[in-house]
């Protein structure tokens, strides 16, 4: 009996030790987003792409811009081991000039805090009319 209880706590000992090596990771297509030259009132929004690289649920718990001229918008649920997800970013184009923002991006990660970049320009349609 005194055999059997052993082999059932080294059994459960590894089982709780695998389950801690679970842990998810995030890989993102790009962690910058270069809106390049684009006219003022023109479509903002553009989107991060990751996939789940690591063996563990992913979850997203908050993203914040560092601007209120930047909307991001997370996945609603957690993102399975292997599987894609999107941040969508949108960007105020009616403010006219150049794009700096940081999309500060929360989650389960050993990282924990990942900061997704956009830039460009803002240009009004007379600068673009005399480019062309």
């Amino acid at each position: 009996m005194k055999k059997i209880m052993i082999i059932l706590c080294l059994g459960l000992l590894s089982i709780t030790l695998n389950a801690q090596d679970a842990k998810p990771e995030i890989k993102f297509k790009s962690e910058v987003i270069d809106y390049g030259e684009i006219a003022k009132g023109s479509n903002g929004v553009r989107q991060f792409e990751f996939t789940n690289t690591g063996n563990a649920p992913l979850v997203i718990s908050k993203v914040h811009s560092s601007c209120g001229c930047t909307i991001p918008k997370k996945p609603e649920g957690p993102i399975a081991p292997g599987e894609k997800g999107v941040i969508e970013v949108k960007y105020d184009t009616k403010r006219v000039g150049p794009i700096r923002k940081t999309v500060s991006c929360y989650t389960n990660t050993a990282e924990g805090t990942i900061a997704l970049k956009i830039k460009g320009t803002v240009l009004d349609g007379s600068v673009l009319e005399k480019k062309n």
